[in-house]
């Protein structure tokens, strides 16, 4: 083999050991052809987890890709807890197991403004790549098989995506960022978005005058239960919900739950599937969007959710199937771009950069990373309205007090096991609306982040992620480390490539990273430093200076020597010191610096 020869298959096999994509993908799924009409780019891979090393574990600092949460959630009437146990790889697939369970958590009452201990008889997970892996633009592909049984109510399982702003279930982190994707100053809506784009001074490496957020798209979101006619829809249980949530939304006229919007007052030109009844998708009228109310009237928000739903059936339940997102990110100026969706290839869904004029929102462009998990939500497949003689206070099996508030079937449905078997990211060659990275130059995330790190915690936790743990365990024989990894000095040590504290997790970073530069000279590469308060350092150091100089120039105009005339002059024999008791001690003059860890809080 010629040196060239070598050398290129080197680069090959670097390349497949050193980015985002699993080497475990096989070679036909290195590209793939847009469904989308009209598109015509060449798309390649640029992430992707197989998950075909059995025993992975997504504990923070244990998987450079994902995340999974060890946290109560306090979102959509959550009844469960996720713990990173109930995520792992086995038999080719990520498996997120729901189970019963139960965990005791700090909750906070909002009426008494009081913190209490509750309990939570669910435990299920969530898997994220927060932080890690985010990406603008693009096809994004889950293969997965859906959790419990088509016709029993309770289970919610989703994957999607979420701008890397908001870290899902933290709270602090989305108020006020989750789900914008506008970039209009309008001082009426200004104070309900955190970063908006009347703010005309840059803040932590951002673009003044530009509007952030975290918007959000759902690939899907699966509703189960029993086969029943459903008020003003076609599509029955179980069904598949996408949708595409921004805010500002519509504050008047809104559509009601159940019912259709009425002509005028709600989006249009979305598309969707007509063809058979098979295939056929229809306008989601059992979800709008939500308002996030607050004491201060002009903080409170309303946030839209545009939302079609198709069929399912049981296959979905007992196979895998693929679910598709085609997502363009507007031009520079908001105008344009669209999201599509796809159900083995089947076309469910499209938004336009134009369906979104009535609010002036756009489609996002903000770095967006991905989510799997299983929720369990009073909300979400249990019976609507409370039935009549029923208090519908607890969810919990084996109560008789809580039956009649159950699906039917819903305690049998456990354990259940949402099984994905890959992810799968491609990027259009050459596109520069296509890049990678959580905090790309364009729409930078990273130093807002480390400003309002407390945001992204649980009470406790010293930091929002973890470093990964390569290797580390003790071992003796250099047959006793597991995974990719040998024996040294008394301690695992990963293989090339492979990292984790297993060493089963093949290693991930970005090769072509889209990032904002937030590094700040003279050691502060860790503190954000904003513009205006540098430029006061600046001007206070020069001014320091100055005066010094002005001091020493004054205070030796003040000193004028003569001669001195028959002085005694004596020379020194050693028996006297040039030492004079009388003598003024030298002034001691100290100087105080600026701090160099300022941070614009």
């Amino acid at each position: 083999m010629s040196s060239f020869r070598k050398l290129s298959v080197l680069l090959l096999v670097v390349q497949a050991l050193g980015s985002w994509v699993d080497p475990d993908t096989p070679e036909e799924a290195q590209a793939t052809v847009p469904l989308s009409p009209l598109d015509n780019r060449t798309y390649e891979l640029v992430f992707s987890d197989e998950f075909e090393q059995d025993n992975r574990t997504f504990h923070d600092g244990n998987d450079p890709r994902w995340t999974a949460l060890n946290k109560n959630d306090y979102t959509n009437a959550a009844l469960h807890f996720y713990s990173h146990d109930n995520a792992k790889t086995s038999d080719g697939k990520l498996k997120i197991t729901t189970e019963e369970k139960v965990n005791a958590y700090r909750a906070f009452n909002e009426t008494t403004k009081k913190f209490f201990m509750d309990k939570k008889h669910i435990q299920s997970a969530m898997v994220q790549s927060w932080n890690k892996f985010c990406f603008t633009g693009g096809i994004i592909e889950f293969r997965a098989k859906l959790p419990g049984d088509a016709h029993t109510g309770g289970l919610w399982p989703a994957m999607w995506m979420l701008g890397n702003l908001a870290r899902a279930t933290y709270v602090g982190s989305s108020d006020y960022v989750w789900p914008y994707s506008y970039n209009q100053c309008d001082r009426n809506k200004q104070e309900a978005q955190e970063i908006n784009a009347c703010q005309k001074v840059s803040h932590y490496g951002m673009e003044p005058g530009a509007g952030r957020g975290a918007p959000e798209i759902d690939v899907i979101e699966a509703m189960q239960g029993e086969i029943e006619k459903l008020p003003n829809t076609n599509i029955t249980r179980p069904y598949q919900s996408c949708s595409l949530q921004v805010a500002p939304g519509i504050e008047r006229n809104r559509p009601e739950l159940g019912h259709k919007p009425k002509k005028g007052y709600w989006y249009t030109g979305m598309e969707y599937n007509t063809d058979s009844n098979e295939t056929r998708s229809e306008l989601n009228p059992f979800f709008y969007g939500v308002t996030l109310e607050h004491e201060q009237k002009s903080k409170t928000y309303q946030a839209d959710a545009l939302s079609a739903n198709t069929g399912l059936n049981d296959t979905h339940y007992k196979e895998q199937h693929t679910y598709r997102v085609e997502w363009d990110p507007p031009e520079e100026d908001g105008s344009g771009g669209h999201i599509r969706w796809y159900t083995d290839e089947e076309f469910v869904y499209s938004v336009k950069g134009s369906d979104l004029s009535i609010t002036g929102s756009e489609i996002p462009s903000e770095a967006m990373y991905l989510i799997m998990n299983t929720a369990v939500a009073s909300t979400w497949g249990f019976p609507a309205p409370c039935p009549s003689g029923c208090k519908c206070s607890c969810f919990e099996c084996g109560n008789p007090d809580c039956a009649c508030a159950l699906p039917p079937g819903y305690c049998d449905n456990f354990p259940a096991s949402f099984e994905i078997e890959h992810v799968r990211v491609y990027q259009a060659v050459n596109e520069r609306k296509h890049t990678l990275g959580c905090s790309p130059v364009t729409r930078p995330t990273e130093l807002f982040i480390k400003g309002h790190a407390k945001r992204y915690m649980e009470k406790g936790d010293r930091m929002p992620l973890q470093p990964v743990v390569s290797g580390g365990a003790y071992c003796s024989t250099a047959g006793a480390c597991e995974g990719f990894s040998t024996c040294q000095n008394g301690v695992c040590v990963c293989d090339d490539g492979y990292t984790g504290p297993d060493c089963l997790a093949y290693d991930g970073f970005y090769t072509n990273e889209n990032r904002a530069i937030t590094s700040v000279p003279i050691g502060w590469s860790k503190v954000y430093v904003p513009n205006g308060m540098v430029a006061l350092i600046a001007l206070l150091a020069f001014g320091f200076i100055f005066a010094m100089i002005q001091a020493v120039k004054s205070k030796k105009s003040r000193h004028h020597y003569k001669k001195v005339e028959n002085a005694n002059v004596f020379e020194n024999d050693g028996s006297q010191s040039y030492q004079h008791s009388e003598s003024p001690k030298p002034e001691v003059v100290t100087y105080s610096v600026i701090d160099g860890k300022l941070v614009d809080k």
